[in-house]
């Protein structure tokens, strides 16, 4: 506890940097020169909690961010995690901060949805098999090179049932568009639930809309618009005004086809997050040679800080 005090200046304000389902969330810089992110709560020490950590960091993956270590002392429970420098693809796509007006091309939205996908996958191949149970666009984060790090992966095992089946509070209402029907209703989690949510979550990317908005004048939100669509010849309508014409069609209706398929009310009709992963693959290479063909520059290595930058 001592460590993690000093490594927050005692906890300052100006070290938060949110406030999750778990609870206060502090930047902290270790003694040995790491940046962490710590997560803290009241909390009496339990050995459930122990085993629950164990068994979450023994989880290493590119594409999930890491929980390094944990503190039980002073009737307070603290996660540490691996800080994460860029936050939430949300900030970087509708957020109220500067980086949600600079551009981020579709190539990059590919390339974040796919790092997402392969750390989703990587949970689902597990076994036993972990299911995320609260996967959004906010607990998707983003390195210094802009490469996706899924958050929050079991954080709600240390939640306990009584999450599970309250009433919905002003921040479950917000997650509430991410939450597949059969969760909705019958807080029933699977694999097929997460599929969903990364739905939703690839809606929004294309959109660089919050997808519990209304669709284009209409009375639906964005996933109940884009569940009814039979029709995409009016796909480009909905894709984000800062993407302009920088994609190709045929890429976009395949990448809308697959959002369609994950957010299909029926649980056994939407596809595993291996097969979503690897139909993702197929699109972001597709989408790579089309636009090298149609004589687009060829592309430079760029800084992951600069990636995002507006093109001028």
């Amino acid at each position: 506890m001592e460590e993690l005090y000093m490594a927050t200046k005692n906890f300052s304000d100006k070290n938060l940097i949110g406030v999750g389902k778990f609870g206060e969330v502090y930047k902290g810089l270790l003694q040995d020169g790491m940046l962490v992110a710590i997560k803290k709560r009241p909390g009496a020490p339990t050995q459930e909690f122990v085993n629950e950590v164990r068994y979450l960091s023994s989880i290493q993956h590119r594409n999930i961010v890491i929980l390094l270590g944990y503190c039980q002392e002073n009737d307070q429970q603290l996660l540490v995690y691996e800080y994460i420098p860029n936050g939430s693809v949300s900030n970087h796509i509708y957020g109220s901060s500067q980086e949600s007006s600079e551009k981020l091309e579709f190539k990059h939205r590919l390339s974040i949805a796919l790092g997402a996908a392969k750390g989703l996958a990587h949970l689902h191949s597990l076994s036993p098999r972990l299911i995320h149970k609260n996967f959004k666009t906010a607990n998707v984060l983003v390195d210094e090179n802009f490469i996706a790090k899924v958050a929050d992966a079991g954080l709600r095992n240390f939640l306990g049932r009584s999450t599970e089946i309250a009433g919905p509070s002003s921040g479950m209402a917000a997650d509430e568009i991410f939450m597949a029907p059969e969760v909705k209703e019958f807080r029933r989690y699977s694999d097929k639930g997460d599929v969903y949510s990364y739905g939703v979550f690839l809606l929004e990317l294309v959109t660089g809309r919050e997808a519990s908005g209304l669709a284009l004048g209409s009375d639906q939100n964005w996933v109940e618009w884009v569940q009814n669509r039979s029709n995409l010849s009016d796909v480009s309508t909905i894709v984000d005004l800062r993407l302009r014409s920088n994609f190709t069609a045929e890429v976009m209706v395949e990448f809308v086809q697959l959002i369609i398929r994950c957010v299909d009310p029926s649980s056994e009709r939407r596809p595993s997050m291996s097969y979503v992963e690897m139909e993702l693959n197929r699109i972001y290479d597709k989408e790579v040679s089309l636009t090298i063909v149609m004589g687009e520059k060829t592309p430079t290595v760029t800084l992951g800080s600069q990636l995002f930058r507006a093109s001028q």
